[in-house]
Protein backbone atom coordinates (compact mmCIF):
# COMPACT_ATOMS: atom_id res chain seq x y z
CA UNK A 1 0.00 0.00 0.00
CA UNK A 2 1.24 3.28 -0.99
CA UNK A 3 2.07 6.16 2.19
CA UNK A 4 -0.25 8.26 0.60
CA UNK A 5 -2.98 5.40 0.64
CA UNK A 6 -2.11 4.19 4.22
CA UNK A 7 -2.55 7.82 5.86
CA UNK A 8 -5.81 8.72 3.99
CA UNK A 9 -8.47 8.48 6.77
CA UNK A 10 -11.33 10.02 4.18
CA UNK A 11 -10.88 6.50 3.00
CA UNK A 12 -12.33 5.56 6.43
CA UNK A 13 -14.94 8.22 6.98
CA UNK A 14 -16.64 7.09 3.43
CA UNK A 15 -17.30 3.93 5.23
CA UNK A 16 -20.25 2.99 7.42
CA UNK A 17 -20.10 -0.02 10.02
CA UNK A 18 -21.24 -2.85 9.67
CA UNK A 19 -22.14 -5.65 12.09
CA UNK A 20 -19.35 -8.27 12.99
CA UNK A 21 -20.30 -11.97 11.80
CA UNK A 22 -20.65 -14.26 15.11
CA UNK A 23 -16.82 -16.21 14.74
CA UNK A 24 -14.90 -12.77 13.67
CA UNK A 25 -11.62 -12.61 14.87
CA UNK A 26 -10.46 -8.85 16.44
CA UNK A 27 -7.55 -7.41 14.32
CA UNK A 28 -4.16 -8.46 14.54
CA UNK A 29 -1.61 -6.12 15.78
CA UNK A 30 -0.21 -6.05 11.91
CA UNK A 31 -3.48 -5.13 10.47
CA UNK A 32 -3.95 -2.01 13.64
CA UNK A 33 -0.69 -0.62 13.06
CA UNK A 34 -1.52 -0.53 9.16
CA UNK A 35 -4.37 1.95 10.76
CA UNK A 36 -3.43 3.58 12.84
CA UNK A 37 -1.59 6.26 10.54
CA UNK A 38 -5.09 6.80 8.93
CA UNK A 39 -6.37 7.98 12.87
CA UNK A 40 -3.03 9.71 14.33
CA UNK A 41 -4.39 11.48 17.42
CA UNK A 42 -5.53 7.73 18.59
CA UNK A 43 -3.58 5.57 20.27
CA UNK A 44 -3.53 1.99 21.01
CA UNK A 45 -4.07 0.92 24.58
CA UNK A 46 -4.05 -3.07 25.69
CA UNK A 47 -3.96 -4.40 21.71
CA UNK A 48 -7.71 -4.15 22.62
CA UNK A 49 -8.92 -0.41 22.47
CA UNK A 50 -8.29 2.60 20.76
CA UNK A 51 -7.96 6.42 22.55
CA UNK A 52 -8.06 9.56 22.17
CA UNK A 53 -8.56 13.11 24.65
CA UNK A 54 -9.86 15.88 23.95
CA UNK A 55 -9.84 19.55 25.47
CA UNK A 56 -12.61 22.26 25.37
CA UNK A 57 -12.77 25.26 27.16
CA UNK A 58 -15.74 24.24 29.31
CA UNK A 59 -18.15 21.65 30.19
CA UNK A 60 -20.44 23.08 27.72
CA UNK A 61 -18.56 22.96 24.77
CA UNK A 62 -17.57 19.81 26.25
CA UNK A 63 -20.99 18.46 25.88
CA UNK A 64 -21.87 19.94 22.65
CA UNK A 65 -19.29 17.83 21.21
CA UNK A 66 -20.09 14.44 23.24
CA UNK A 67 -23.88 15.03 22.01
CA UNK A 68 -22.62 15.08 18.12
CA UNK A 69 -20.95 12.13 18.89
CA UNK A 70 -24.13 10.45 19.98
CA UNK A 71 -25.81 11.13 17.32
CA UNK A 72 -22.60 9.32 15.26
CA UNK A 73 -22.71 6.62 16.94
CA UNK A 74 -26.39 6.26 16.92
CA UNK A 75 -26.53 6.49 13.71
CA UNK A 76 -23.44 4.09 13.02
CA UNK A 77 -24.22 1.68 15.48
CA UNK A 78 -20.84 1.54 16.89
CA UNK A 79 -20.83 2.92 20.42
CA UNK A 80 -17.58 4.11 22.06
CA UNK A 81 -16.90 4.52 25.97
CA UNK A 82 -16.94 8.41 27.45
CA UNK A 83 -15.63 9.53 29.98
CA UNK A 84 -16.14 13.59 30.52
CA UNK A 85 -14.44 15.55 33.36
CA UNK A 86 -15.58 19.43 32.57
CA UNK A 87 -13.60 20.21 29.91
CA UNK A 88 -11.84 17.07 28.94
CA UNK A 89 -13.33 14.09 27.70
CA UNK A 90 -11.60 11.01 26.94
CA UNK A 91 -12.98 8.74 24.22
CA UNK A 92 -11.94 5.07 23.72
CA UNK A 93 -13.45 2.48 21.33
CA UNK A 94 -13.33 -1.22 20.62
CA UNK A 95 -15.87 -3.89 19.46
CA UNK A 96 -17.05 -5.74 22.44
CA UNK A 97 -18.60 -8.35 20.78
CA UNK A 98 -15.22 -9.53 19.35
CA UNK A 99 -13.05 -8.29 22.38
CA UNK A 100 -10.90 -6.33 20.37
CA UNK A 101 -10.09 -3.89 17.19
CA UNK A 102 -12.33 -4.25 13.83
CA UNK A 103 -12.79 -1.50 10.98
CA UNK A 104 -15.38 -0.54 12.46
CA UNK A 105 -13.57 1.30 15.36
CA UNK A 106 -11.43 3.18 12.89
CA UNK A 107 -14.22 4.15 11.11
CA UNK A 108 -15.71 5.61 13.86
CA UNK A 109 -12.81 7.38 15.23
CA UNK A 110 -12.01 9.07 12.20
CA UNK A 111 -15.24 10.54 11.78
CA UNK A 112 -14.73 12.13 15.65
CA UNK A 113 -11.60 13.40 14.30
CA UNK A 114 -13.82 15.01 11.94
CA UNK A 115 -16.73 16.34 14.45
CA UNK A 116 -13.53 17.84 16.62
CA UNK A 117 -12.32 19.51 13.67
CA UNK A 118 -15.46 21.31 13.50
CA UNK A 119 -16.17 21.72 16.49
CA UNK A 120 -12.67 22.29 18.25
CA UNK A 121 -12.07 25.47 20.44
CA UNK A 122 -10.89 28.37 18.73
CA UNK A 123 -7.68 30.30 19.98
CA UNK A 124 -8.78 33.53 21.22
Amino acid sequence: MRNEETTDASRLTEKHCVPCEVGTQPFDLETINGLLPMVPKWKLEDTTKIVRSFRFKNFIESMRFINEVAQLAEAEGHHPDIFVSYSYVRISLTTHNIGGLSENDFIVAAKIDEIFAKTAPKPD
